[in-house]
């Protein structure tokens, strides 16, 4: 007997389902972790956009603090 023959008779005949639920066990998680970039990119992109708010002066302040003048004697 050759090995193909000897395969071919001891596989299940199920083996294409078999095949399919991985590819679409593949396929979920492929679109899962696509999902979680996606989610990862906005929360970066926000959390830039908060770190550079909290490095800028607040609103209505001057960009230069006043000089400091010393008393006269």
């Amino acid at each position: 007997m050759t090995a193909a023959p000897l395969a071919a008779s001891t596989l299940p005949d199920n083996v294409g389902y078999v095949a399919a639920a991985y590819l679409v066990f593949l396929a979920l998680v492929l679109v899962y972790v696509a999902i979680m970039a996606t989610k990862l990119a906005r929360v970066e992109r926000e959390l830039g956009e908060l770190n550079a708010l909290a490095d800028a002066p607040p609103a209505g302040t001057p960009a230069t603090p006043p000089p400091i003048q010393e008393p006269v004697a």
